[in-house]
Formats: structure tokens, C-alpha cells, sequence
């Protein structure tokens, strides 16, 4: 699944824009399916410029692909709206969307003179109740689609407008926050039961944020728990469970890159579904991502890792506690350095958990691209925050169960600028060093020196030097944050 998570530094070649807003993301939808040969393509229906003629457009502007390639069948177009239980200001958007899909479909019908529906399925953001998708479902069926039923003056609204489909949408979780993480098979059973699903249910775990919020190794280990109970779900219920998986190509939020796709299955061999962010896409030679988007379009799921998952909950805890104690220590480095990182979308994109400011306990942050930029552009990966409060059998217990935990860390070590962290408290210092032993990693040396140029831009004040470095990081990196 392409996604538009702005986590990129390269700018795509259809685009003259450092940021992508509007048409360059019809482009881009139309790049992810003919270039790079993803089979779905994420469109965010949240905030302004919001775009309710998506399927139109690629219609009309790329007719000869989507002859060949029926929407709806071939490649797919998945929606993702706003929660009214969460984003109240963005509660009518969601009206909106819903209202779209038929006269998408109605497009659709004209085109390819059959009955296919462009668009089936709708994402709920930070879902914590089966409540929230039940009252989706039902409005859907009754409201947009059920009003066709309904008498206006001397004739039925279907014969005046014509008849609305699709009849029903599937509606897919997206699961943000650890309590929720925990219970998505309650969430998705009782969600199941409700609405009579009885073939296949596709569940969306979040990354990004429980890695902001609980921090990396937290996150890593919640989704394995999680997705153990949601396979047992699917034994119980004998409906397929169709996990994705929202990861992006920095170590901290997930460690996606079309450089290793086979190791990262081999870590989540459960999931069905990843998300390709704009990092994946857009920052590594044209080659690699198209090699590694065919590797997983081939590549079929099979039974999570068996984990302990009482061994699991008292990690996690465990590291939770000693992460956000770390980060309240960090956050008025991060926000000091917020203002200097380049944008990449116009658009207002998923608000997440707690609007675009996100607070652990009480402190204020950004969000989690931005967040990683800053740290990752002081020289300090985030990764490593927390790790502090492991002991050698868990550490031995977690090299068991996540079999890329020591790659992963070498992967974000390398960023790690020692020379830098004198700027940062001592007990920030003092817990960073007494973990570097957990695994061997090697310095980039090109990363480095930029990093320490950009503290140097930033206690003399020069600001436009200090947004250019950052970005030149990033370039090293293979992601902004």
C-alpha cells in the first residue's frame, strides 16, 4: 500500500514541488501503480483540500493504464477518513467521503461499463471501540446508501437520482494506541460479530506513533503480542484476518527500506499488508524499490512468531516507563529544532492520537516524522531511548523473538553523533553510552560530520544554514525522520 506520510527528502521526479499538494498527488497515485506496481494506493481524506474526485480525475488524466487496469480489481484506492469520536472539527469530512463513494462508482460504471466499485474500503483512524466502526458501517448503509429507499414528493429517491452502490463498505481499523493495540482482537471480534463479516477482516497497526508515544522496542513488541491474539481470533472466528502494518523507512518507525524487505518479513511473517511511505519511494534507486515491491507483492503470509506474551507486557513496561522519563528530559531539544525541518505535503495529513502536537505525559511533541528528523539531526537516535531499562535476560529474551532487533539498532546507531551528546543532560548521556554495547554498529562518518554542523548552525543561529543540514542528513540517511 503507497501511503502520502511525508518522510521524504528526495523530491519525485513528476513533481516541481518541495511540497506535494493536490494534482502532484493524483500523479503520484498514477507513479505507484504504473512505476512501481503497488497494488493499492492510501488517499487521506483528512483536512482541507481534500479531494472527492480522486477517481475521476485518474479517469481522465491516465485512460489508457486504467483501461487496462480496472480499479476496484486490479489496483486498489482506500480511503482514509477522520474519527468523529476524536477529530470533532473534521467530523463533516467524513459525511463528505461517504456521500463520494456512489457517484465514484456511478464514474466507474460509465467507464468501464460494468459494475465495479473504485472504492470499497474506508480506514478509521485511532479506533479504540468496535463502536466507531459499527456506527461507519451502519451510516454508510442506512444514510448515504439507504436514503435511495426514501420518498421524496411522488417518486423514490433511486428513481429520481438513480440507485446507490456500493450497497456496503468494508471498514478497516487503524489501531494507534497501546491499550487498543492490546485488545484489537476484542476491537475486531466483537466488530465481526456485529456486522455478520464472515470471510475476510483487514486490521491496521499502527508504528509510528506507539513509537512516539512508548517508545521503539515498546512498539515492536506490542504488535507481536497483538498480532499473536489476532491469529487467534482468526482460528476462532474462521475469518481471515488480513493485518497491515504502517511503517516507514526510519529504524524508529519501523525499519522499511526496499534495501531489506526480505529480513523485515522474516520479522512479521503474520502481516498481509505493508505500507510503502514516501521515503520507500521516493530516496532509493528506482531498481531497488521495484524489486523489492514485486518481492513483496509475491511474498504470502503465514502464522506470527510464537511469543511469551506475560514476558512481553512486563518488557514493555518496563521500557515505556524509562522512555518517557528520557523523553521529557529531550523535548525542549526536539521542539528547539522543530521550525527548521522541511516540509513535504501541503495538506493537513492524519492528525493521529492527540492532534498534531502529540503529549507523553503531559509534554508537548511533534509529530513522529518530525520528531525523529530532530533527533536523528542532533546525531541522537531515537532508537536507543528507553533500552537503558533492559537486563541481560530480557535482552537475550528479545534477540529470540525479534530476530532483526541487533540489525535494526545497527541501522540507527550509525547515525549516532558522540560527540554531540555533551549538549544534552548528563543522564541522557550516561544511559545513551551504557547501552551502545547491546550491539556492534559502525559510525557514518558522512552523517556525523553534518551533524555536528548542525549543532554549530544552531548555537550561532543560522538558521537557513541549519534547514539546508538537516536536509543534507537526510539525503545520508535515506529519510527526513
Amino acid at each position: 500500500m503507497s501511503t502520502q506520510h511525508p518522510d521524504n527528502v528526495n523530491n519525485p521526479f513528476f513533481s516541481d514541488n518541495t511540497e506535494l499538494h493536490g494534482d502532484d498527488e493524483i500523479k503520484e497515485a498514477f507513479y505507484a501503480y504504473s512505476h512501481i506496481h503497488c497494488k493499492e494506493q492510501l488517499w487521506d481524506c483528512e483536512g482541507k483540500e481534500v479531494d472527492n474526485f480522486v477517481v475521476k480525475k485518474l479517469f481522465n488524466k491516465y485512460e489508457p493504464y486504467f483501461r487496462r487496469h480496472k480499479l476496484g480489481k486490479d489496483v486498489f484506492l482506500t480511503l482514509r477518513v477522520p474519527n468523529p469520536s476524536v477529530e470533532k472539527s473534521e467530523a463533516k469530512i467524513l459525511l463528505e467521503t461517504l456521500e463520494s463513494i456512489p457517484r465514484n462508482f456511478d464514474a466507474a460504471r460509465l467507464f468501464y461499463n460494468e459494475d465495479i466499485a473504485p472504492i470499497f474500503e474506508i480506514a478509521l483512524p485511532m479506533t479504540t471501540d468496535a463502536r466507531e466502526l459499527v456506527r461507519l458501517a451502519e451510516y454508510y448503509k442506512k444514510h448515504v446508501v439507504g436514503k435511495q429507499h426514501h420518498k421524496i414528493s411522488d417518486m423514490l429517491i433511486a428513481e429520481w437520482i438513480g440507485h446507490f452502490q456500493p450497497e456496503k463498505l468494508r471498514i478497516i481499523p487503524l489501531i494507534e494506541d497501546k491499550e487498543s493495540i492490546l485488545s484489537a482482537d476484542k476491537i475486531v471480534g466483537s466488530y465481526l460479530e456485529n456486522e455478520k463479516v464472515d470471510d475476510y477482516q483487514r486490521v491496521w497497526l499502527a508504528r509510528s506513533d506507539p513509537a512516539l508515544n512508548y517508545g521503539n522496542l515498546a512498539t515492536v513488541l506490542m504488535l507481536k503480542v497483538s498480532l499473536q491474539r489476532l491469529n487467534e481470533l482468526q482460528e476462532k472466528s474462521s475469518v481471515e484476518i488480513l493485518p497491515i502494518l504502517g511503517c516507514g523507512s526510519a529504524p524508529f518507525r519501523g525499519n522499511l527500506k526496499p534495501t531489506n524487505v526480505k529480513s523485515f518479513v522474516k520479522g512479521y511473517p503474520s502481516v498481509y499488508t505493508l505500507t510503502l511511505q514516501s521515503a520507500f519511494k521516493y530516496d532509493y534507486n528506482i531498481k531497488d524499490v521495484t524489486n523489492a515491491v514485486e518481492f513483496l507483492n509475491e511474498a504470502r503470509s503465514s502464522k506470527p512468531i510464537a511469543i511469551d506474551e506475560i514476558k512481553c507486557l512486563e518488557i514493555i513496561d518496563k521500557l515505556t516507563d524509562e522512555y518517557r522519563k528520557q523523553v521529557k528530559l529531550l523535548v525542549d531539544y526536539v521542539n528547539n529544532l522543530v521550525p527548521y525541518i522541511p516540509s513535504r505535503r501541503k495538506r493537513k495529513l492524519h492528525i493521529g492520537l492527540f492532534g498534531y502536537s502529540r503529549e507523553v505525559t503531559g509534554l508537548k511533541l511533534p509529530r513522529a516524522i518530525t520528531f525523529c528528523a530532530a533527533l536523528y539531526s542532533y546525531g541522537l537516535p531515537p532508537e536507543i531511548l528507553g533500552l537503558n531499562a533492559l537486563d541481560e535476560k530480557d535482552i537475550d529474551y528479545v534477540k529470540d523473538i525479534y530476530p532483526n532487533f541487533e540489525n535494526d539498532l545497527k541501522d540507527s546507531l550509525m547515525f549516532l553523533n558522540k560527540e554531540n551528546l555533551g549538549i544534552f543532560p548528563k543522564e541522557i548521556v550516561e544511559k545513551v553510552e551504557g547501552t551502545l554495547a547491546i550491539a556492534d554498529y559502525e559510525t557514518d562518518e558522512r552523517h556525523k560530520k553534518i551533524t555536528s554542523i548542525i549543532l554549530e548552525n544552531l548555537k550561532s543561529n543560522d538558521y537557513k544554514l541549519l534547514s539546508e543540514n538537516i536536509t543534507r542528513a537526510g539525503f545520508v540517511r535515506g529519510f527526513l525522520g
